[in-house]
């Protein structure tokens, strides 16, 4: 894991108005997802919504435990995004971040399985809490 990150790893500037954008346009599962990661609600640990990391921004981030949540609609499922979602991957794995991928319709259907595997990746990275 480099810890020589350049400046501007996290919460590049440059891409700041775009992380504004879409945490005003997020969609309903998003909503959803952060009334129960917002405040500390989940374990106590802290959620930063639309966080870029390196190139990229991620729907939901816990820097204590580096755990990305990330949902996905229909449009993860078209080749070029399922290319652009294996390079984020690579680079996340390689600074020491674990990425969860959940459906939108799992958070509709099932939010306390969500909620459970989320918690156990927070452990499994932390087990002080």
């Amino acid at each position: 894991m480099s810890h020589d990150r350049p400046r501007g790893f996290f919460n590049s500037k440059s891409l700041k108005e775009r992380r504004r954008e879409l945490r005003k346009n997020g969609t309903a599962a998003e909503a959803l997802l952060w009334k129960y990661l917002q405040k500390r609600q989940l374990l106590g640990k802290k959620f930063r919504r639309q966080h870029s990391i390196g190139p990229f921004i991620v729907d939901f981030y816990c820097p204590e435990c580096r755990v990305i949540v990330e949902l996905d609609g229909g449009i993860h499922n078209e080749y070029w995004i399922g290319e652009y979602d294996l390079a984020r991957g690579k680079v996340l794995r390689e600074n020491g971040i674990v990425e969860l991928r959940f459906e939108n319709s799992v958070v509709f259907d099932n939010i306390e399985a969500v909620l459970e595997a989320i918690k156990v990746a927070l452990l499994s990275r932390n087990p002080r809490t």
